[in-house]
């Protein structure tokens, strides 16, 4: 199994947050490699926080190469690169 993390730091989180997350919220049932996902906004918002958290399991490397590729998520993608100002990712076998 793959775990996909990522961390988004948002340019306007009082303008973008809410259609981030919902935008997030939607690959679950629209990718259908994506076999469960976790999405969430920090809840500290200290000097280290990012604004929104994504964990999604998928079933091999194969699948997350498929799910890059998605048509449906380099939607998602290209709306969250235009209001994130930084995203960083991590991707692990367990």
């Amino acid at each position: 199994m793959i775990t996909h993390v990522v961390l988004f730091k948002l340019k306007d989180p009082s303008a973008d947050l809410d259609e981030a997350v919902r935008r997030l919220r939607s690959l679950d049932g629209n990718v259908p490699v994506l076999r469960t996902l976790d999405v969430g906004v920090d809840a500290l918002h200290s000097e280290r926080s990012y604004d929104i958290g994504l964990i999604g399991t998928l079933d091999s490397l194969e699948d997350l190469a498929t799910y890059q590729d998605d048509p449906f998520h380099r939607e998602v993608a290209l709306y969250m690169r235009s209001v994130s100002e930084r995203a960083v990712t991590v991707d692990y076998e367990s």
